[in-house]
């Protein structure tokens, strides 16, 4: 009898381990977080400068499985959103193309009024202790869809302090494409370098 009640004793003991595995193993939903999530980039004029600048409005859902070690991202970014801190400028590149007067041939901007986003979906991977390392994906800009990789190269999660017990996920990841290749190859034509590098500073809320 005595040896009974000690084996319940330690079923029930072993119920909240149990239960906190299985959450673990739980893929577990977050919600980015727009006001601290911004893509920014770096991107040349005709070797004389570079051009910086980010998106101000970006909206999306992260999948994490620490179980099984992978995870997906969904990130919608509005193209009309972008910040040189020059508002003139930013306005010529949402255009569809350069002025004729400027420019001939590969002249192709933005077109934000007929690509009002830029998606990007991926797969996390290459976990290096309980964090991932990479972002194997794809990225719609222009109509186009391209494979596209990103460099994790910072990934924390903590208990949020605002809304305990869920947590916030942060990350740093990076990036680099030539904007051509998704048919935005304004200047090429004169000199200016296609290749874009890309900086991307994220933050997602756990969902309730």
């Amino acid at each position: 009898m005595k040896a009974l009640r000690c084996a319940i004793c330690l079923g029930l003991l072993a119920l909240p381990l149990l239960a906190t595995t299985a959450t673990a193993a739980t893929p577990v939903r977050f919600t980015i977080d727009p006001d601290h999530t911004y893509p920014s980039f770096a991107a040349d004029h005709m070797g004389l400068s570079t051009w910086r600048g980010k998106f101000d409005h970006s909206t999306g859902t992260v999948t994490l499985d620490r179980g099984k070690r992978t995870g997906t991202i969904h990130i919608v970014t509005r193209v009309d959103s972008i910040n040189f801190g020059n508002a003139p400028l930013a306005q010529m590149v949402l255009r569809d193309t350069l002025p004729a007067s400027l420019c001939k041939t590969q002249c192709a901007f933005f077109d934000a009024a007929k690509y009002p986003t830029a998606t990007y979906d991926g797969t996390l991977a290459d976990f290096v202790d309980g964090a991932p390392t990479r972002v194997a994906g794809k990225l719609t800009l222009h109509g186009v869809t391209r494979p596209l990789d990103l460099k994790i190269e910072h990934f924390k999660c903590i208990p949020d302090p605002m809304l305990h017990p869920r947590e916030r996920c942060g990350a740093e990841a990076s990036t680099t494409f030539d904007r051509a290749d998704f048919g935005i190859d304004a200047g090429k034509s004169f000199g200016l370098d296609t290749k874009v590098s890309m900086q991307i500073q994220v933050e997602a809320v756990q969902d309730p």
